[in-house]
C-alpha cells in the first residue's frame, strides 16, 4: 500500500511539472488562460461596432482589449454587447469583468472603479446643425438641450454648462437628433465626431468649437473586486504602448498615435462608405433573423408558456375562499400590473446578484416576462372563468362530479375558448416587449438592427425592416389565433 502511495504521489508531482512546463510563458509570468467577460456596447464607431459584412464585433478598442488579453495571457475575451448605461449596473452586478468602450476616466469613477493606464487620448469637441454659427463654446450651452448617452463624461460636462440633457443610446442616434433639430447641441469626443463626418459625408452637422481644453483620458474599467485583473491588463498595456502595438491599432483607425497625450493631428479614415438602403439590408438580413429565431422566438415561447401556468395558477388562488391563497395573488397581480417591465428586467438582472442570486442573462429575461404575463394572465383566465354560467359548475356536482373534476371536464374548456382572443393579445404584446431585453445583455432581433443602424447610419430602413420581421412574426401568431378558436369552439354551448 505505501509502495502505491509513492508511486501516485510521484505520478501526481510528474502531471504538475508537466502542466506547468506546458502552460505558455509571458513577459510578466501573468495569465491563467481565464475568460474576460469584456462588456462593450457595439454601437460606437470606429471605437466598437459589429461589421455586417463578416458579422465581427470589430473597432479600436475590441482590437485593444485583444491584444491585452493575449499579452495578459488570459483567453479570447468573451465580448458582451449593451447600451452604455446598462454597461456599469453589469460591471456592478458582477456579469461583466470589464469595460472597454472608451470611458473616460474622472474623478467619481475612481472613487468607485479600477483603472488602467489610459490607452486614448482624446478632447471634447461641441457639435451643431449646419446652420448654427452662436454655440461656440461651453459658455453657449446654457439653457440649451444636449443629446448624450446619461452615464457618460460628456454628458455631466454638458450639465456642468447648464444644458438640459436628452438621453440617447450612442452618437449616431445623438446626430440623428440633432439633424432633425429635436435637440441643440452635443458635446462628445473628437475622434468619434471625425468617423462620424468621414463614414457618412454628412453636411448636416459640424463641429463648432471645443468642450475646454483639457485633454480626456480612456481606459479599461474595472470593479474593486478585480484589482488583479487591472494589474494584469495594466502591465499588458505598459508593454503593448513600449513595443509600439497601441501605436500600430492607432495609425491604422485614427492616421495618429491617440494611445500617446500629445497625439498629432487625428486624420479619421474609414471604409465604411455610404450605401444604399438595398446593399445594408441585404447585409443585414441574415443576423436581423437569426436574433429573431435565437432571442426573441424562444424569449416569446418560453415566457408565454410558463406566464400562462402561472397565470392559471394565481387565477384558482384568487377565486379561492382562502385568504391565505387570494391575499398573496391578489399582491401579486397588483405588483405585477403596477411596475414597468423594464424595472422588473433590471430587478432579476442588476439587482438579485446583490444578494447573492446571479441568473444568465437570458434565464433572467424569462423569469421576469413570465411573471409579467402571469400577472396580466389571471385576471384574463379568471375573468374568463367567471363568464361560464354557475349553474354548469353546480349541475356536475349534482351529478356526482368532484369540483375539480367539474372544473377540468366542464368550465376550463369553455373558459379556454372565451379567453383565447384576449391571451393571444398578450402573447403579440409579449413579442414586441422582448425588444427590452437587450439591455439585460441578451441578443435579439432589435439588438441586430441597433448594430447595423449604427454601422450605416440607415435607421429608416433598418427600423422598418426590424417592424417587418415583429409583423410576420405576430401575423403568423394571429392566424394559429383563429385556427385555435376554431377548435374550441366545440365546447360553446
Amino acid at each position: 500500500m505505501k509502495t502505491r502511495n509513492r508511486v501516485l504521489a510521484i505520478l501526481g508531482v510528474l502531471l504538475g511539472l508537466s502542466a506547468l512546463l506546458a502552460t505558455p510563458a509571458h513577459a510578466d509570468g501573468e495569465g491563467d488562460g481565464r475568460v474576460v467577460r469584456v462588456g462593450t456596447e457595439g454601437t460606437y464607431p470606429p471605437f466598437t461596432f459589429v461589421d455586417p459584412s463578416n458579422e465581427d464585433l470589430t473597432g479600436y478598442d475590441i482590437e485593444v482589449m485583444d491584444a491585452v488579453a493575449k499579452e495578459a495571457g488570459w483567453s479570447e475575451p468573451d465580448y458582451v454587447q449593451s447600451t452604455f448605461d446598462a454597461l456599469f449596473p453589469a460591471l456592478d452586478a458582477g456579469r461583466i469583468d470589464v469595460i472597454a468602450n472608451q470611458v473616460t476616466i474622472n474623478p467619481e469613477r475612481e472613487a468607485r472603479y479600477l483603472f488602467t493606464r489610459p490607452y486614448t487620448y482624446s478632447r471634447g469637441v461641441i457639435v451643431t446643425a449646419a446652420d448654427t454659427d452662436d454655440i461656440t463654446s461651453l459658455e453657449d450651452l446654457k439653457g440649451l438641450t444636449a443629446a448624450q448617452s446619461e452615464t457618460s463624461n460628456w454628458a455631466q460636462v454638458a450639465r456642468d454648462a447648464g444644458a438640459k440633457v436628452q438621453s440617447v443610446e450612442g452618437f449616431a442616434q445623438a446626430a440623428e437628433l440633432l439633424v432633425q433639430g429635436r435637440v441643440d447641441v452635443i458635446v462628445n469626443d473628437n475622434i468619434a465626431v471625425l468617423d462620424y463626418l468621414a463614414s457618412t459625408g454628412s453636411d448636416d452637422i459640424k463641429i463648432t468649437g471645443n468642450a475646454g481644453d483639457e485633454i480626456s483620458r480612456q481606459a479599461l474599467v474595472f470593479p474593486q473586486s478585480q484589482q488583479q485583473l487591472r494589474d494584469q491588463a495594466d502591465q499588458a498595456l505598459e508593454r503593448l504602448g513600449a513595443d509600439g502595438t497601441l501605436a500600430d491599432i492607432s495609425e491604422k483607425y485614427f492616421g495618429a498615435d491617440v494611445s500617446v497625450e500629445n497625439p498629432d493631428e487625428v486624420d479619421v479614415t474609414t471604409d465604411r462608405d455610404p450605401r444604399s438602403w438595398g446593399e445594408v439590408l441585404q447585409d443585414v438580413a441574415w443576423p436581423m433573423l437569426r436574433g429573431a429565431i435565437l432571442g426573441t422566438i424562444p424569449l416569446t415561447a418560453i415566457s408565454f408558456v410558463a406566464g400562462l401556468l402561472i397565470g392559471l395558477a394565481v387565477a384558482l388562488a384568487r377565486m379561492s375562499p382562502s385568504r391565505l391563497l387570494s391575499a398573496p395573488a391578489r399582491f401579486y397581480i397588483s405588483l405585477i400590473r403596477g411596475t414597468p417591465l423594464l424595472v422588473q428586467l433590471f430587478i432579476f438582472f442588476y439587482g438579485f446578484p446583490q444578494v447573492g442570486l446571479t441568473l444568465p442573462g437570458f434565464l433572467a429575461a424569462c423569469l421576469a416576462l413570465s411573471l409579467n404575463v402571469g400577472g396580466y394572465a389571471a385576471e384574463i383566465i379568471r375573468a374568463s372563468i367567471l363568464s361560464v354560467p354557475r349553474g354548469q359548475l353546480e349541475a356536475a356536482t349534482t351529478i356526482g362530479m368532484e369540483r375539480w373534476q367539474a372544473m377540468r371536464r366542464i368550465v376550463l374548456p369553455q373558459a379556454a375558448r372565451i379567453a383565447v382572443p384576449p391571451l393571444s393579445n398578450s402573447l403579440l404584446s409579449l413579442v414586441k416587449d422582448t425588444s427590452l431585453v437587450s439591455v439585460v445583455l441578451v441578443t435579439d432581433l432589435f439588438r441586430e438592427a441597433q448594430n447595423a443602424a449604427a454601422f450605416s447610419q440607415q435607421y429608416l430602413p433598418l427600423y422598418m425592416f426590424a417592424a417587418l420581421y415583429y409583423w410576420v412574426i405576430c401575423f403568423a401568431l394571429s392566424v394559429g389565433q383563429g385556427k385555435l378558436e376554431k377548435r374550441l369552439g366545440r365546447y360553446a354551448v
